[in-house]
């Protein structure tokens, strides 16, 4: 059974390093254009391959963690959140369908969740518990999103590309923190929410960059 792990956790940490770079990579070129979309789907299937192995191994004997499991779903809730955004960019799609409202509701589930682990850990002095705390509040936020996007897509056709952008990027945060707790072996409580906070910073930038755009193409 080790074996197998081992072998699981090999995929894992390769389709996360794929991730790590095509995510970077899709930053760096022109966005809309093809190699921007093209690294997105590299970005998006390697991310996809590497959380869904991540929620198996998280549940095999002697490798049960309830918190990598909930961040493995909260990955890929924004990978598939990021690119259902993508759907809402042409008139013709009105509103959510059931695929849209099954990833954010089961991310808003797992969102609940983890603010519940997050409060009852740290009411008995687990103080790393305060990271299911912040992910839990981040993932209903982000699931508040989805929701003014469903409601308001007529409305504002703006929502879609900053609900993209954001979803996507946060991606991009979950394979730089593995990175740097995995990968360059710093598990503390900086390793985890530092890229998380320089991530939002970034996020923002592009929030209020997109909001100050007075066109927004469609097609």
């Amino acid at each position: 059974m080790e074996n197998i792990i081992k072998i699981f956790v090999y995929i894992h940490a390769f389709f996360g390093g794929v991730g790590l770079i095509t995510g970077i990579a899709s930053i760096v070129v022109k966005k809309g254009q093809r190699n921007h979309k093209l690294l997105g789907k590299w970005f998006s299937w390697s991310m996809l391959i590497s959380s869904v192995i991540s929620l198996v191994v998280a549940r095999m004997p002697n490798h049960i963690n309830t918190f990598l499991f909930l961040m493995g779903i909260f990955t890929v809730y924004m990978v598939l959140a990021g690119n259902r955004a993508l759907t809402f960019k042409t008139p013709k799609k009105t509103k959510a369908n059931w695929t849209d409202k099954l990833v954010s509701g089961i991310m808003a589930v797992s969102a609940l969740l983890m603010i519940i682990f997050g409060i009852t850990g740290l009411l008995k002095g687990y103080s790393h518990n305060i990271l299911f705390l912040i992910f839990g509040l981040t993932g209903l936020s982000l699931t508040y999103g989805d929701y003014k996007l469903f409601i308001n897509t007529l409305e504002n056709r703006k929502l879609w590309l900053i609900n993209h952008l954001s979803r996507i990027l946060g991606a991009l945060i979950a394979s730089v923190t593995a990175f740097i707790v995995a990968g360059m072996h710093q598990d503390n409580l900086w390793a985890w929410i530092t890229p998380s906070i320089l991530g939002t910073a970034y996020i923002i930038y592009w929030i209020k960059k997109t909001k100050g755009k007075k066109k927004l193409k469609t097609a």
